[in-house]
């Protein structure tokens, strides 16, 4: 069929093609910025990508995190892209699934998202209070804020989400 996705992680060589696919799926953000940081300047993401032979139309971070004092490590999601002609055929979906199945390989216990509770808890995500954003966000945004335990920690998680530099940024938290 050749409309079948496939799910790889991200490599250097794919840097230009992502750039190229936010603005088609996100046309009113600016988000390449954001994404060619992490991508080239944070070691500590996971990059997923979905293809139709070889042709890239939609991609995901995960971006490995901290909690305030704590030793575990978290993750935090997004951006996540899929363009708009290939939306709702599960390539979405599948990229946060497979990142969720690579990263409880992992030493991150849990991973946090701000996006539409509709789309995340059919994965699992609840929403998260104890662990707070880098920045306090809109109340219309209450419950936008979720997370998914990957692992249970040896005490519940509880304080702010440490981000690297390239999500240190209040603009990205807010509308």
């Amino acid at each position: 069929m050749a409309n079948e996705f496939e799910i790889r992680k991200g490599c250097s060589s794919d840097l230009a093609a992502i750039l190229e696919l936010y603005p088609r799926a996100f046309p009113d953000e600016e988000l390449r910025p954001l994404v060619a940081e992490l991508l080239v300047e944070n070691g500590d993401v996971l990059s997923l990508i979905a293809h139709i032979d070889e042709v890239i139309v939609g991609h995901g971070l995960f971006t490995i995190c901290g909690v305030s004092d704590r030793q575990e490590y978290a993750s935090l999601l997004g951006p996540l892209a899929v363009v708009p002609h290939h939306q709702r055929q599960g390539m979405g979906s599948a990229i946060v699934r497979q990142g969720l199945r690579l990263l409880s390989n992992t030493d991150v216990s849990s991973v946090f998202v701000l996006g539409d509770p509709n789309y995340y808890t059919r994965f699992g995500f609840q929403p998260e209070e104890q662990v707070v954003p880098p920045y306090a966000l809109p109340e219309e945004w209450f419950g936008a804020w979720q997370s998914l335990c990957l692992k249970k920690p040896g005490q519940p998680l509880h304080g702010k989400l440490r981000v690297p530099p390239a999500w240190d940024q209040p603009i990205l938290w807010t509308p």
